[in-house]
């Protein structure tokens, strides 16, 4: 080998390390930011989901006090130093929200209210005495997904009867009814409302299973059906990035309404699977990717009916813009994404951590008797 190729792998070698060192120094300074210049006081209306212990670690990290307020009934163990006030967020049921009286907080993350009626009371209530309420909606509140980037401005759905309290047995109204529940918490905190819109919410400690499916389904190997194209539009977001968006925000004093979808630039789908493939350890995985035009072909067999085709959606007709709205605004107001592969990999190993009898219940996506009948389908072309 010669002095100069010797050189130049010694060069490359050394830039390779440099820069898993500096992609290392920057994802620890994302998961462990600095102190903020003012500490706030802040509570979480829950904070034992998805949402919300990925707040709390984002407020600690960054110096603030936190409280939550919650029944006490699901995973009790989590932070056991923090101030935790009892009660229901339906004020009708024992002492509701009687807890909530009379205490100041610098802001207030209302990260799982679904009935305006539930989140109108909490909100009317703390209104008088906090600065800045926080509401969790949901990109699904927008009445359409068939124009590709869209943004805040775009009209949200309704239902006819707005006093309902049931999601519909197609969830036909969640969209709706999450709409309803921003008007509320506007109405009662005038001028000191956020709004946050997110798309797929992913990452560890996602129970849902509809993103986990993906990376988990890699790792067994063998033959994956994958839906659509590598080049359809994919959108997620880390519970993680989210969290430490809306901690931001909330240090900022910024109100509004954003779309908090993620990454930056577009996604594809295949650089989604592609992430899959990198963190599996399986060695005789193949994808086999089943276009719109299969799909639609074989759309009257039995598997395709049943067939739960996790996070993607078709990138065609009343759905093609799904996962494309913009998010500039959030961007423009400090929203930051970690990488897909960074997601896949830490969803691979939570999931993995998991106790052998809760991993069924966090995986979502086809049975492997259904994909294999599709795999058929899929061969007869």
């Amino acid at each position: 080998m010669s002095l100069q190729r010797r050189e130049f792998l010694g060069a490359s070698v050394a830039t390779a390390a440099w820069l898993a060192a500096a992609r290392a120094e920057a994802r620890a300074a994302q998961d462990k930011p600095a102190a903020a210049a003012k500490k706030l006081d802040l509570l979480i209306l829950g904070g034992t989901g998805l949402i919300g212990p990925a707040l709390v670690e984002a407020a600690l990290k960054r110096g603030h006090k936190v409280t939550l307020f919650n029944r006490g009934k699901t995973r009790t163990h989590l932070f056991p130093d923090l101030e935790k006030l009892r009660g229901d967020r339906d004020p009708l049921k024992g002492e509701g929200i009687k807890a909530l009286e009379g205490r100041k907080f610098d802001a207030v993350f209302d990260d799982n209210g679904y009935y305006p009626r539930i989140v109108k009371a909490s909100a009317e209530l703390m209104s008088p005495n906090i600065g800045h309420y926080f509401y969790v909606s949901s990109i699904s509140c927008y009445a359409k997904n068939d124009v590709e980037g869209a943004d805040e401005t775009s009209a949200c759905g309704t239902m006819e009867d707005p006093t309902l309290e049931n999601m519909g047995d197609q969830f036909q109204y969640y969209g709706p009814l999450k709409a309803l529940c921003e008007q509320e918490a506007e109405k009662a905190c005038p001028k000191k409302t956020t709004i946050i819109r997110p798309g797929y919410i992913v990452g560890p400690g996602d129970g849902s299973g509809r993103f986990a499916y993906w990376p988990v389904r890699c790792d067994r190997g063998g033959e994956v059906v994958v839906p659509g194209a590598p080049t359809d539009p994919i959108q997620v977001i880390d519970v993680r990035d989210l969290a430490q968006f809306m901690v931001h925000l909330a240090e900022q004093r910024n109100f509004g309404v954003f779309n908090a979808c993620g990454p930056e630039k577009r996604l594809p789908w295949g650089d989604v699977i592609a992430a899959c493939q990198k963190a599996s350890s399986a060695k005789d995985l193949k994808i086999k990717w089943m276009s719109l035009e299969l799909l639609e072909k074989h759309k009257d067999a039995e598997a395709l009916k049943t067939a739960s085709w996790e996070i993607w959606s078709p990138y065609a007709g009343d759905s093609k813009g799904f996962h494309t709205w913009s998010n500039a605004r959030a961007v423009k107001a400090g929203l930051t994404f970690r990488p897909i592969e960074t997601i896949v990999r830490d969803t691979l190993a939570w999931w993995k951590a998991l106790p052998d009898d809760d991993r069924a219940k966090r995986i979502g996506g086809l049975k492997p008797e259904q994909e294999a009948q599709i795999l058929k389908l899929l061969a007869q072309g």
